[in-house]
């Protein structure tokens, strides 16, 4: 017998619980006010037709002159955008008061061995400074001024967690060092900006901008430079710190001085003479304790000349394919010759020497000493002809080379590394020690403890980028 049984479908699931009855009732816009308290849009226009709004206030237009007493702002999504700048043109009647620190991390002497270079930095080897400030050194000469108490314990080394360059921590710190210090009373709050000026990435040279400067009656320029504070920042985070008024004569110097000796070149030039006859031990014990300002220069030099006595006259001809230029000078004076700056050699070392390298390197002026030979036997006899080219002299060539160049003294830069530098780095608009002994580390207004002399031109506030057209 046939099954009669129907089959029954299964039923469409019911969302009836889930839903409004119609698709109008779910998505009504235009209804009455509900029971349940809910508005509709004709309520709403109907309560606002009875309330008086005020009239919206006269509309100025902006002249494109910010106020200075309140600056307008453009608020965009949250973020306020001022439309002046602490490096923007100050108000009429008033002067800038910026500072510009160039802060150059020491890739020639990194501290800890296992720091991640950046692979365009990476250096052949971890070799220490010699010529770099001892620890603890007090910041000055004289016995008067020495502390009285010992100068506390190096920092520890930051730059080994945070990365062998300039990072934002180092920055941050940096400006807390100087917003630690007294500001001149109503100035405004701490303000800055900074910019790379060779690796964005990992930069290695960043100049910062920063307003206002310490007050000058507690702190001067000069006192700062020293200040305990930014020594010991510089040996936290193993940099140089230079610090400059912010001005255009910084960015255009007209005339840069050098020394030669472990400046221009990296040899002692006497020293090599005295190896040639086997007195280099006693001639570089006394090189070395007048270039740390222990001896008078003058004096010594004549003492070291006495033993020169029966050394070959030409030897300073052989001399030529022995001497090693600094890493980086011929690049250097190639681009101070394109930006149009004169330049000078002043060397306490040998006229013959002197005048060979700067007519090599392209310098405009060359200054040194002279020595009497025999004329038989076409040896020294021990004697210095002439003036010495000591401190003074060296000071007395830069005023006297500025002024017949019309150049003014806030834009010559003069560059050295003994204590017979510091007088001519004094007078001049920047006197920068170049690997120098301690003393002169600390007296001067600029170090550089780098292996590329080509560093000077970031001190100008250029890039990488322009330092690399210029002196190609």
């Amino acid at each position: 017998m046939a099954d009669t049984t129907k089959t029954s479908r299964a039923e469409r699931p019911n969302l009836g619980g889930m839903r409004a009855s119609s698709y109008l009732q779910e998505h009504q816009q235009y209804r009455p006010p509900q029971p349940d308290g809910h508005e509709g849009i004709d309520s709403i226009v109907e309560r606002t037709q009875s309330i008086n709004i005020a009239a919206s206030p006269p509309f100025k237009p902006y002249n494109g002159i910010p106020s200075s007493s309140s600056p307008p702002k453009i608020v965009d999504s949250g973020l306020n955008h001022t439309l002046s700048h602490t490096n923007c043109q100050p108000a009429p009647g008033t002067t800038s008061d910026r500072l510009i620190a160039t802060i150059i991390y020491k890739t020639k002497s990194p501290r800890i061995a296992i720091t991640d270079y950046p692979v365009d930095r990476a250096p052949p080897s971890p070799v220490p400074s010699k010529s770099a400030l001892p620890p603890n050194l007090a910041p000055t000469r004289t016995l008067s001024q020495f502390p009285l108490e010992p100068p506390p314990p190096d920092p520890e080394p930051l730059d080994h967690l945070y990365g062998s360059y300039i990072s934002p921590l180092c920055l941050t710190s940096f400006l807390h060092l100087i917003s630690s210090l007294p500001s001149k009373q109503g100035s405004q709050t701490l303000t800055s900006s900074h910019r790379c000026l060779d690796n964005p990435a990992h930069p290695s040279i960043v100049e910062l901008t920063f307003s206002p400067t310490p007050d000058p009656t507690y702190l001067t320029l000069s006192d700062l430079r020293k200040h305990e504070l930014l020594y010991r920042f510089e040996r936290e985070w193993n940099v140089d710190v230079i610090l400059q008024p912010d001005t255009v004569l910084r960015r255009y110097p007209r005339l840069v001085v050098f020394d030669m000796d472990s400046t221009l070149i990296e040899q002692e030039v006497i020293d090599l003479v005295a190896a040639s006859i086997g007195v280099e031990a006693e001639v570089s014990a006394i090189t070395a304790r007048a270039m740390n300002g222990e001896l008078d220069f003058s004096s010594s030099f004549r003492e070291r000349v006495k033993l020169l006595k029966g050394v070959d006259a030409h030897i300073f001809t052989h001399l030529r394919s022995v001497i090693t230029p600094t890493k980086g000078v011929r690049e250097l004076i190639r681009a101070l010759k394109r930006m149009g700056v004169k330049t000078a050699v002043l060397s306490g070392g040998f006229i013959p020497l002197t005048s060979w390298l700067a007519s090599d390197l392209g310098i405009d002026y060359a200054y040194a000493n002279s020595l009497a030979s025999d004329a038989e036997t076409h040896t020294f006899t021990g004697e210095v002809v002439g003036d010495i080219v000591n401190a003074e002299r060296k000071r007395d060539l830069l005023l006297e080379i500025a002024a017949k160049e019309g150049v003014s003294l806030e834009q010559v830069v003069a560059v050295g590394d003994g204590a017979n530098d510091l007088l001519m780095m004094g007078v001049a608009g920047l006197g920068v020690a170049w690997n120098a002994k301690p003393v002169v580390q600390m007296e001067a207004k600029a170090r550089l403890n780098g292996e590329s002399m080509l560093d000077l031109l970031h001190i100008f506030g250029l890039t990488a980028e322009e330092v690399g057209l210029l002196s190609r």
